[in-house]
């Protein structure tokens, strides 16, 4: 009996010892992979560790040197480096120096102290190979002079209209024709007038009775019919009934017109010849109206003519005609000259040159100037290799040099050419906006007194820097009602408006010509009321 217990307690002992087999070691793999991931993860983190450490090693092993590197660093020289750059390329930027991948030449450093202060410093040695050169702001004793074309034209003053006296017919005209030249008191026509003859019998009866206040009264009635004095006269002294009209040239010069012939009868007042006189002729010349200011009645002036190369006329403005040319926009000069000889004929072609007194005037090379439409500014040499942009204003155009108003002062050095190389590096470095919106409106000079002309109008198209009116009368000008197209001073004044609107407008004549400052809609207007009714251009 205790045998077979014993038995049962060993085969329980062996089945719980088979149960427990698989329960450890699932324990154990379970704690394998454990300390696997374990491993892992350790690893994974020591790699990232190393690799920030590496990367910190190499970023600081490229850490930019003296000379060999991008923003913070320093040349040769000591001075603080922002960047390598191509000068004819300026907007492209290189963190090291080296060979231009755009032009066959080096990049230039661009420092840190350049970047401040307003001015722009440029290499000497780069300047001086792009052939930058520098002109003296001087005070110089200067005229005025304006060059221009005219031709040569009759005097329109000196000119006869020979007419009838009396009702006549054409006995005889003179070998003439027009185009001729004529001396003084040259024959023209001789006419027959009857109704003299009966006039003079009158005359010469009422003169034979003696009678003073009838002889005075028949001799006023010869006067009135026309006759001459000096046929008057001759009646007179000879007591010969003369009804022949002998016609003669009152003056000499040009047979412009004959409109007699032989055989015709003629009426009180027809015209039988005009005749313009050769003693002096005009010089007509156009002056742009931008030299207005040369174009004074009595200035004088010097003509010269192909015909006659190397002799020089001297004459004076004689009148400066009211309306200018509406195509060239030049003024009508007349200058008078004399013609002794008559060697000046009709349409030859003359060159004129008109100056004005001369005067002290600061003045600057008219290519260092540069025009910006808005503006006209000069590059002043602040130091070597050092340029500034100054805001000018300008006056007259003086030959090769240019009238400055405001802005330099005399013995100051300007850029005269090259200026591109240093537009470039102020365009790069934003500093003509930045002047251009910091420096203040002009209180005086030709800018701030620009006249304000206003009127109403109707617009036929429009965008965004033009827009073309059908406007009324500008009494400011003297203007009747046009079409006509204007430059608008700001894109957004034509914002919300449309072809066919009514609106006011007030504009300023500018050197590129008329510029809308103001633009306003308006009520619409009845058709009667429009500023430019059909019919009226």
């Amino acid at each position: 009996m205790d045998a077979q217990k014993q038995q049962a307690q060993d085969q329980q002992g062996t089945r719980v010892r088979q149960m427990g087999l698989p329960i450890v070691a699932s324990a154990a793999v379970a704690l394998a992979i454990g300390l696997g991931l374990g491993w892992s993860l350790a690893m994974r983190q020591s790699t990232a560790h190393g690799t920030s450490a590496t990367a910190a090693a190499d970023s600081t092993s490229r850490a930019p040197d003296a000379g060999s590197a991008g923003s913070g660093s320093t040349d040769a020289t000591g001075r603080k480096v922002l960047y390598w750059y191509d000068p004819m390329v300026p907007q492209q930027r290189f963190d090291k120096p080296g060979k231009s991948p755009f032009m066959d030449m080096q990049l230039v450093p661009k420092y840190a102290d350049e970047a401040a202060g307003g001015s722009i410093a440029v290499d000497t040695g780069l300047a001086q190979a792009l052939g930058m050169r520098t002109a003296r702001v001087e005070r110089r004793d200067v005229a005025q002079v304006a060059e221009v074309v005219g031709a040569v034209a009759l005097n329109e003053r000196d000119v006869a209209i020979v007419q009838a006296r009396a009702a006549g017919f054409v006995q005889r005209v003179a070998r003439l024709a027009p185009g001729d030249v004529i001396a003084p008191g040259a024959l023209i026509a001789e006419l027959l007038v009857p109704e003299w003859a009966g006039a003079q019998r009158e005359y010469l009866a009422v003169r034979r009775t003696g009678d003073a206040a009838l002889t005075a009264a028949a001799r006023q009635r010869l006067v009135w019919l026309g006759m001459p004095l000096a046929l008057v006269d001759q009646l007179e002294r000879s007591g010969q009934v003369q009804a022949t009209q002998v016609v003669q040239a009152p003056l000499g010069g040009l047979l412009e017109e004959l409109a007699v012939r032989p055989g015709m009868t003629v009426a009180p007042g027809s015209t039988l010849a005009r005749i313009t006189g050769l003693a002096s002729v005009w010089i007509e010349a156009a002056v742009p109206q931008e030299q207005a200011a040369l174009a004074v009645v009595g200035q004088p002036a010097q003509i010269r003519l192909p015909a006659f190369a190397g002799q020089a006329l001297d004459g004076r403005v004689l009148a400066v005609l009211p309306q200018a040319d509406s195509n060239t926009r030049t003024l009508r000069v007349r200058i008078e000259l004399p013609n002794p000889q008559g060697r000046l004929r009709a349409g030859m072609f003359a060159q004129v040159r008109l100056a004005a007194a001369r005067r002290q005037a600061l003045v600057v090379p008219s290519d260092a100037v540069i025009r910006t439409g808005q503006r006209a500014l000069v590059y002043l040499v602040e130091a070597a290799g050092r340029f500034r942009p100054v805001p000018v204003q300008l006056g007259e155009q003086l030959g090769e040099h240019t009238e400055v108003l405001q802005g330099l002062e005399a013995g100051q050095q300007v850029v005269a050419s090259g200026q591109f190389l240093i537009d470039s590096e102020a365009s790069m470095q934003g500093l003509l906006q930045r002047q251009a919106t910091l420096a203040p409106a002009p209180s005086s000079g030709p800018a701030a007194a620009l006249p304000v002309h206003q009127a109403d109008g109707t617009i036929t198209e429009i965008s965004a820097d033009e827009v073309t009116l059908d406007h009324g009368p500008v009494p400011s000008l003297q203007w009747g009602a046009m079409q006509m197209a204007f430059k608008l001073s700001r894109p957004e004044l034509a914002r919300g408006l449309r072809a066919g609107q009514r609106v006011h407008f007030e504009f300023v004549q500018t050197d590129d010509g008329f510029e809308i400052r103001a633009l306003q809609p308006q009520p619409p207007a009845s058709s009667s009321a429009q500023g430019n009714p059909k019919g009226a251009r």
